[in-house]
């Protein structure tokens, strides 16, 4: 039986088989879903699926697109935003 700490299913398994001839589980901490945006919910290219702690350790520009709503607006959303505030409708 694993160790209490290894028995959670937060843990991604993977059997890897070792030069000895043994069948081995590693433990992984599982990858987050993928960014989406926020008003078509299309995946958002750009951004990293990376654990909070990861996530953390990059620069601001790894973290996000350098763009008026980058990380939050999908490019087909951010330009018809744009095109929306330029005509002037709410």
């Amino acid at each position: 039986m694993p160790e209490p700490r290894y028995r959670s299913r937060s843990l991604r398994r993977r059997y890897v088989h070792t030069p000895g001839g043994k069948t081995v589980i590693h433990y992984r901490r599982k990858k987050p879903d993928v960014a989406k945006c926020a008003l078509c919910g299309q995946p958002l290219r750009g951004i990293p699926r990376l654990r909070p702690g990861e996530f953390r350790k990059l620069t601001k520009s790894q973290r996000r697109p350098e763009r008026p709503f980058g990380g939050y607006l999908c490019h087909k959303c951010l330009a018809m935003e744009i095109k929306k505030a330029v005509r002037g409708i709410a």
